[in-house]
């Protein structure tokens, strides 16, 4: 099993993560947002999401990712004192989507936009995202990427 440890005054940690989240207080959804990540490096790319996500989810402490949207990387993660479980699975059923789970606040799953999503239409994508009844997996299909093809 491989782990990456990543101490809290690292490079990589200085550029924010770049998602948009439904507004808190309108009800259970399927997706509760989307995250564009610059790089297909997890272990570059998840801490200063889970840092931004903490504030409304918490202590995240297991992820789960599709295998075919990221290059291959580690099954844990040291970030300070605790421990982050990453799985990864070609049948996950949505490529294009990441599954955090914190103990005690719940699941959280995001729409992924590949990091060479074209800037205009990554916006269009996440502003949809942030709005109730958006279908931020509409519009990302709509972009020429399917967040509902299985890997294989």
């Amino acid at each position: 099993m491989t782990t990456i440890s990543v101490p809290p005054t690292t490079p990589q940690r200085s550029l924010p993560a770049r998602f948009a989240l439904l507004p808190q207080g309108t009800g259970l959804h399927r997706i509760d947002g989307a995250w564009w990540p610059r790089t297909r490096h997890l272990a570059t790319e998840l801490p200063p999401l889970l840092d931004a996500l903490a504030p409304r989810w918490g202590r995240i402490t297991r992820v789960t990712v599709d295998t075919s949207m990221w290059n291959t990387g580690p099954h844990r993660l040291v970030l300070g004192r605790r421990v982050i479980h990453i799985s990864r699975s070609a049948g996950m059923g949505h490529r294009h989507t990441v599954c955090l789970l914190s103990l005690g606040t719940g699941r959280c799953d995001l729409l992924v936009l590949p990091p060479d999503t074209p800037a205009d239409q990554a916006g269009r994508i996440m502003a949809n995202a942030s709005h109730a009844g958006g279908g931020a997996g509409r519009r990302l299909g709509a972009a020429g990427h399917s967040p509902y093809t299985t890997a294989g």
